[in-house]
């Protein structure tokens, strides 16, 4: 393994197109939604585990979520856990790793990769990183991995990008779009010319600090004047005074819409953002009504193309019901059509005004 890779996989969000399952105390990341017996994040672990050095690991998640993130990777050392104080969008998150190593070695180069992610081909995706990390090494560039589209999804983001490539498989990017409607992905789609944004960047740190100072410039001068307590027992208490300094802002639209040397690397390796209850019934398995379950006492009767998700020891009895989402937990039960799914940020939001936040 290469001792300049790193990896800093980010898991401090709060999964809320995933309620009831997600909670703010025990969010997406940290569950087995997909029935494999092995959690998102535990999954993204192995995975980086293969070919980056376990020293090189590094996860980004929110204080709250510190203890769960030891007991899930008991092979991650402690020190690695890096604890954001507040949720301030990628864009902190990723300074954050970037002022520390480029401390430690300004020369690694750094995958950014978010922990909730289902990728089927892990072959292909280990070989899509090495070469990118490579290109990010000869190169003074950004790269993303960018994902060819099997339809025109609208809650994916779409990369724009030049057809001649810069070296093999590199290509340079042209514009970013987020999640546009329906005519418009299917013009992407149709084009050739775009990729779905995985979400999946790499880079030098060494470059990915001096985009910072070039495009977020107040952000990385917060960074740079606790520089010295990175690495250091003063690092908490560093953070502590720098987060709420930061601007709530992405890393695509704070850094990755900005920069001239930014680059994509056209990948298949069965990808997913697992963003939804609809992308984990895209991703299991079905039974001969087309219906994904996960709980081991469910009887269906004429009902199909349902995403159930419910307890072990719960009997539900499923009839008459057609691409609906069903999840059952402890204290609320979600009955939705799997059309609206993309509303259930919107029904959290209308639980928290109307019952606070007991449910969340």
């Amino acid at each position: 393994m290469e001792k300049n890779h790193y990896v800093a996989i980010m898991a401090g969000g709060i999964g809320s197109r995933f309620w009831p399952m997600s909670r703010t105390s025990y969010p997406k990341q940290f569950l087995d939604i997909l029935n494999t017996g092995k959690t998102l994040i535990q999954s993204t672990y192995d995975r980086f585990a293969r070919f980056i050095p376990v020293e090189n690991i590094y996860v980004v998640t929110s204080a709250e979520y510190e203890s769960i993130v030891e007991k899930q990777l008991p092979a991650l050392p402690k020190k690695n856990i890096l604890c954001e104080p507040s949720r301030k969008n990628t864009a902190p998150c990723i300074a954050y790793i970037a002022w520390k190593l480029n401390q430690i070695n300004p020369n690694g180069a750094l995958i950014c990769a978010p922990a909730d992610h289902l990728i089927l081909d892990e072959m292909s995706f280990n070989k899509a990183c090495l070469e990118a990390m490579d290109f990010v090494t000869k190169h003074k560039a950004l790269v993303t991995l960018g994902i060819k589209p099997s339809s025109p999804n609208t809650g994916y983001g779409y990369i724009q990008f030049d057809q001649q490539p810069v070296s093999d498989n590199v290509y340079k990017v042209k514009t970013f779009t987020e999640k546009p409607n329906l005519e418009i992905a299917r013009s992407f789609v149709q084009s050739g010319e775009f990729l779905w944004n995985s979400g999946i960047f790499l880079w030098q740190v060494r470059n990915l600090v001096k985009a910072f100072q070039n495009h977020l410039p107040e952000m990385a001068e917060v960074f740079e004047l606790e520089k010295e307590k990175f690495n250091t027992s003063q690092e908490n208490e560093a953070v502590g005074r720098i987060y709420p300094q930061c601007t709530n802002i992405s890393i695509d639209y704070g850094i990755m819409e900005k920069a001239d040397n930014v680059y994509i690397i056209p990948s298949s390796f069965g990808w997913s953002d697992l963003g939804t209850w609809n992308s984990a019934y895209d991703n299991m398995e079905k039974d001969y009504l087309e219906n994904a379950v996960s709980g081991n006492q469910v009887m269906v009767i004429d009902a199909g193309k349902c995403m159930v998700h419910v307890p072990d020891n719960k009997l539900v009895l499923l009839q008459g019901l057609e691409d609906f989402i069903i999840v059952d937990t402890a204290d609320v039960l979600l009955i939705c059509k799997k059309d609206r799914e993309q509303e259930i940020k919107e029904y959290v939001a209308e639980v928290k005004r109307n019952k606070g936040e007991k449910f969340l």
